[in-house]
């Protein structure tokens, strides 16, 4: 569930289950009051009778009863008011129910109940201002005796004799002290109510937010600390574990960055000290001819030929090196342009193949392409780059043949559910230990470690091929057996499998 819906739901929760609850509360404090009476009875059964509550109801019920008949007496038998026998036996009815009677004829008191018979002649004059009620039941008209609030009821009435009375009832008005305290009770309660909703609903909501921002926090101060191998655990689906779910992607991809910035620092050093050791060696040997022909040591012209032969080997080997490092870093760093078109490879590599058959380097050794001729197999390729490519591994070869007849044989193979072609060079050199066959597409890499440019390149020359098939979209691997032969397997991408854009569409190069 997102956090919108948990703050939504919680603040819909936070209004409606205090209103609830109030009105539970209402109707279980109103039920207590109408059990009997309306016959509703749903406490008593589970929690048993409240006696205090029944009490206290039938005392109200007879006090209306009292008062009303009361009120009668008023305005049909007045004289009974004047039977002092009666008003006893009435004021032990009353007297228990805190009703107390005042009763008033002609301009003199007649009855006053002896619970406010100290406090009359303070009570009297304010009676007077009271109107007379033609009907009995409870209204507004209070006044205050020694601290206690009555409910003042006046009846008016004439006596046998002609003369003029009223009929004072005061009840001690409980209702307002009950009311007040079912106001607090009821206010209490529900500051209570909404204080525990709001305070749980809040505490959830914000641990649900607050615990992952904490784990965010600690993850960002670990990765402020340089520690990029602490793992923020993605367990929430809302907005907070989507935000989690990045930043551990962002640890994990910064993790990788700096890796890698690592690996490039050291690559770069290997390859300055590499390049170092390999641009020292023939201009070691340029300088030391140079200054045995300044100082005389080539004193005869077979020792001068021989001395410029030399430099003359080693600048040229020089330069060769200075090409496949620009070469390089330039593939390396993207920078080279590739020309990609639909070639005939069946047909390139026969012409391949012939070249090499005539090339003076390769007299001597037996050159095979075997496929069918003239059965075209299209790829996309950059026909000068795929040139490097084959160039550069039977050059690797031909360093490493140690076999008194010497081959090379090219083969190319379609995989058409692979939508790509598979070319193999293979030769019968003295091959590559399982140990070193892995790195032989790494730059300066040379399975002889003494570095000796006389049975080794500059170490760039398969590390370039690599780089070249795979900006072709292709892969690159090799497979040998120590001793008898080394093959070199590339792949190319046929124009049904290309995914790529490249300068010239639907040409039909076949050599």
């Amino acid at each position: 569930m997102s956090i919108r819906k948990k703050l939504l739901l919680s603040y819909i929760a936070m209004v409606v289950v205090p209103i609830i609850v109030f009105a539970l509360t209402a109707v279980i404090l109103v039920t207590l009051f109408l059990n009997d009476a309306l016959g509703i009875k749903p406490l008593s059964r589970i929690i048993g009778d409240f006696e205090n509550v029944k009490e206290f109801r039938e005392a109200m019920d007879r006090k209306t009863e009292w008062t009303s008949g009361l009120a009668f007496f008023a305005r049909h038998e007045p004289d009974r008011l004047e039977d002092a026998a009666f008003l006893e036996k009435t004021e032990k009815e009353l007297d228990p129910l805190d009703i107390r009677l005042i009763i008033v004829a002609g301009d003199k008191v007649r009855y006053i109940s002896p619970a406010i018979e100290d406090s009359s002649a303070a009570a009297l004059p304010r009676l007077g201002e009271f109107d007379s009620s033609g009907a009995g039941g409870y209204h507004s008209d209070t006044f205050k005796l020694d601290g206690i609030d009555y409910t003042v009821l006046k009846y008016a009435f004439t006596l046998g004799d002609g003369s003029p009375g009223v009929l004072y009832i005061l009840e001690e008005d409980r209702l307002a002290d009950l009311a007040r305290l079912f106001f607090v009770i009821v206010l209490l309660f529900v500051i209570l109510i909404v204080g525990l909703t709001n305070g749980l609903l809040t505490y959830l909501v914000s641990r649900g937010i607050l615990r992952p921002l904490d784990a965010l926090k600690h993850a960002a101060e670990q990765i402020k600390e340089g520690n990029l191998d602490n793992e923020l655990k993605v367990i929430r689906k809302d907005e907070i574990g989507q935000l989690s779910a990045t930043f551990e992607e962002m640890r994990k991809r910064l993790r990788a960055s700096i890796h890698t910035q690592l690996q490039a620092e050291e690559n770069r050093k290997e390859l300055l000290s590499n390049i170092s050791h390999d641009l020292k060696t023939p201009i070691t040997a340029i300088s030391a001819c140079a200054e045995g022909m300044r100082d005389g040591i080539a004193d005869t012209p077979q020792k001068q030929a021989k001395y410029i032969e030399m430099i003359h080997s080693k600048a040229a080997h020089l330069d060769r090196l200075i090409d496949e490092l620009f070469l390089y870093s330039k593939l390396d760093l993207r920078r080279l342009p590739f020309h990609f078109e639909q070639t005939d490879i069946n047909a390139y590599l026969h012409a391949f193949a012939d070249e090499l058959h005539m090339h003076p380097q390769y007299s001597g050794i037996r050159i095979m392409y075997d496929h069918t001729q003239g059965k075209p197999v299209m790829a996309v390729v950059d026909r000068e780059k795929l040139g490097r490519v084959i160039a550069n591994i039977t050059d690797n070869s031909l360093k490493h043949m140690d076999k008194k007849e010497k081959e090379i044989r090219i083969e190319l193979f379609e995989n058409k559910q692979l939508q790509e072609i598979t070319v193999s060079i293979k030769d019968n050199g003295r091959g590559i230990e399982a140990a070193g066959l892995p790195h032989i597409f790494d730059r300066f890499y040379r399975t002889d470690l003494s570095r000796n440019n006389d049975t080794g390149g500059s170490g760039l020359g398969l590390a370039i091929v690599k780089q070249i098939v795979e900006e072709h979209g292709g892969r690159v691997w090799a497979e040998s057996v120590p001793g008898e032969s080394t093959t070199i397997l590339f792949t190319l991408t046929t124009p049904k499998g290309y995914k790529g854009e490249h300068d010239e569409k639907d040409l039909d190069h076949r050599g």
